[in-house]
């Protein structure tokens, strides 16, 4: 149902905090991924600990907690939808007023993502003319509320303002996300560097990792895509990717070349060498004979053959440069690519295995977008925030 979804889930101060532990578990058991903040008030209701081991990762309490430099923003691009439960008068209020001031707060502030806010609180609260006037402002900013509901309240209380229970919100939350915006697309990621054999033992390789591929094509995926992801490295499980495991130039070559038919996408961010021996040993190379010599030829260009075989699909290639990234422009015409993303290998943001890249967009015009160093994940999304409004 939500497999793979990014799922933020914000917990306020009350009493009602308790239902947010099983709310989490069924998030988890839908398939999302998921990340918690929880609020000072929130805090005296239910343990970090407890949300933590449900969730699978620490939990988020500080906007200024030397983890990250800006914690509410990387949240916020995280986040494919924010869920708040329970939602306090408090909250409703300071949210309504588009408040900073802590973790909750901040993020929602930072994200486009949508929001789904479930309230708590005693009747008489919810009544008042101040929290009628605050709902309804959240609503008109496009938040979503569900809820409140009649039933037994704190103190032994009965009347509207109980907040839902979890498995409503969990239905809601999977209304408002749906099938994803990729939804229906075939698309076509390599990634990894390839390895060509000089014997059983010994190859000619290169660093890459395949971070940077299997971003792209897990964000794909959580977007609703049919994925097939060919790849040299360890990749990523997702109910939406077919994972094809290759090594050699060649290999990734006939697995792409085969994988055309109606394809939408093709992502080429795979390193596929240029060149390979042009004869390889059967049996391992005796050093004692001395070092080998190695007559080079040139690998098939994987990138190019998807642009002459499948014209129709929208083709985006990677150029791993070092330095300048003034070929890359060259490379975006002469490739025949829709879009190609240059980055410097050389840099310690962007180079081979690391988390982070730092990207240049070219277009075959010659047009040129730089983007700052994000992660690697931050970077697919925007990437293929990119494909959709281009294509």
């Amino acid at each position: 149902m939500l497999a793979g979804r990014r799922v933020l889930l914000g917990i306020s101060g009350g009493v009602a905090a308790y239902k947010a532990a099983y709310l989490a578990r069924r998030l988890i058991e839908a398939g999302a991924d998921l990340e918690v903040i929880l609020t000072d008030g929130a805090q005296q209701f239910v343990g970090k600990q407890t949300l933590a081991a449900i969730a699978g990762r620490p939990v988020h309490t500080r906007l200024f907690d030397g983890l990250s430099a800006s914690p509410h923003t990387d949240l916020a691009r995280w986040a494919e939808i924010i869920v708040v439960a329970p939602a306090t008068a408090n909250f409703l209020a300071r949210a309504a007023l588009g408040e900073g001031s802590d973790l909750l707060s901040a993020t929602l502030l930072a994200s486009k993502a949508p929001r789904l806010f479930a309230p708590a609180m005693h009747t008489e609260m919810w009544e008042q003319p101040a929290t009628r006037r605050n709902s309804d402002q959240l609503v008109a900013d496009g938040v979503h509320l569900v809820g409140p509901i009649q039933g037994a309240l704190t103190s032994g209380d009965h009347g509207t303002g109980r907040m839902v229970e979890p498995d409503e919100i969990l239905a809601e939350v999977i209304r408002i996300l749906g099938p994803g915006d990729m939804a229906g697309l075939s698309v076509l990621v390599t990634a990894g560097g390839t390895r060509e054999p000089i014997d059983p033992v010994r190859y000619i390789g290169n660093r890459s990792s395949g971070k940077m591929g299997n971003a792209i094509a897990l964000d794909a995926a959580r977007r609703g895509a049919n994925v097939i992801l060919i790849t040299s490295a360890e990749a990523p499980d997702h109910e939406n990717i077919a994972v094809v495991e290759v090594e050699s130039a060649q290999q990734m070559a006939d697995a792409a070349w085969s994988s055309l038919e109606g394809l939408d996408v093709a992502v080429m961010a795979a390193a596929v060498a240029d060149f390979r021996p042009g004869r390889t040993s059967d049996t391992k190379m005796d050093r004692s004979a001395g070092p080998p010599t190695l007559a080079m030829e040139p690998t098939p260009d994987v990138l190019a053959g998807v642009a002459e075989r499948s014209p129709e699909t929208y083709l985006v290639g990677f150029a791993a440069e070092v330095g300048p990234l003034d070929r890359a422009i060259d490379k975006a015409k002469r490739k025949k690519v829709d879009l190609l993303v240059a980055n410097d290998v050389s840099r310690p943001d962007s180079g081979f295995g690391t988390d982070t890249n730092q990207v240049m967009l070219v277009t075959p015009d010659g047009h040129r977008d730089v983007w700052p160093t994000m992660s690697k994940a931050e970077v697919a999304h925007r990437l293929w925030d990119t494909v959709l409004e281009r294509r």
